[in-house]
């Protein structure tokens, strides 16, 4: 197996932030360079072990979703292969081949778009007790895993790392970015949305929920960080999908299944230092992050 790429490091350019996942830096004035590493979190910790080739694999779902939707809305891209486009680049090409991208500088809303088409997660919790996601009322009678009869937009917060992201009502979005902005968020998130899980549909997978981030380039709203890949999303086998319970998946919830199983064990008490994950634990994310590079591109 390649070698994991825990974080890159190019010295040329200024770091802007570290992420979760990812190392922003400056590049000329207005573009910056995103380096996808193979670094994973759970639960917002950033576990000490990666994945190998995970970083390529999110590149790789995530350029192919930039793409299929540029008739819905313009994103930030400049160059998936920076380290040929733009010669000054190449020396880092081992840090960047296959998991960079070079994109606009832009104004990130301060904002998270999520998506869910179906009953998991946090949602599933807030609805045994109250009958709402992130206070939109649904339906009586559903459960674990249920489609919902209409896809739902619930937004966030962002998070400093190692805090958590916070759910906020639709109106509460307003007040934090103007009111046409944010409607023109949902709406292009919600059709976002339905696009790839039509698409992914095609191809096996379910999309049960998502998370899309947006910019302001000039006066202009455009799609920005990764889109629909394994990190911002629940990939379900269609094949395997059967409801009131919990789903086999294609994306980190086998990582955070096990975490949860150290925490109801007493073990973690999902605060960092994180646990040093076993072999097992890390092979089968690896090999969930490929099945989904393969179902969804190839």
């Amino acid at each position: 197996m390649a070698k994991a790429l825990i974080s890159s490091n190019i010295t040329d350019l200024k770091l802007l932030n570290k992420g979760k996942v990812r190392e922003i830096y400056q590049f000329g004035e207005d573009k910056l360079l995103i380096v996808t590493s193979d670094r994973i979190s759970a639960f917002d910790v950033i576990m000490d072990q990666p994945i190998p080739e995970k970083g390529k694999i999110l590149s790789e779902i995530s350029n192919f979703w930039f793409k299929k939707f540029e008739h819905i809305v313009k994103n930030h891209i400049i160059s998936t292969n920076p380290e040929t486009d733009f010669p000054e680049l190449a020396k880092w090409s081992e840090q960047l081949e296959g998991r960079s991208v070079v994109v606009h500088k832009c104004r990130p809303l301060p904002v998270e778009a999520i998506v869910r088409g179906y009953l998991a997660g946090s949602g599933l919790k807030e609805y045994n007790n109250s009958e709402t996601v992130c206070g939109i009322k649904l339906e009586a009678g559903l459960k674990n895993s249920s489609k919902l009869s209409e896809p739902i937009f619930t937004p966030s917060t962002k998070a400093e790392i190692g805090m958590h992201d916070e759910n906020i009502s639709f109106d509460r979005m307003k007040e934090i970015v103007q009111p046409e902005l944010a409607e023109k968020v949902k709406a292009i998130s919600l059709e976002l949305y339905k696009t790839g899980r039509d698409y992914a549909a095609s191809r096996g997978i379910i999309i049960a929920d998502t998370k899309f981030e947006f910019g302001i380039l000039g006066d202009e709203l455009i799609l920005i960080d990764e889109v629909l890949t394994p990190d911002s999303s629940r990939f379900w086998p269609s094949s395997e999908y059967s409801e009131g319970k919990n789903q086999k998946s294609f994306d980190k919830q086998y990582l955070r299944d096990y975490l949860e199983g150290l925490f109801s064990e007493g073990r973690w008490n999902k605060t960092p230092p994180p646990p040093v994950l076993p072999d097992e634990v890390l092979n089968t994310t690896s090999a969930k992050y490929r099945e989904a590079l393969r179902n969804l591109v190839k």
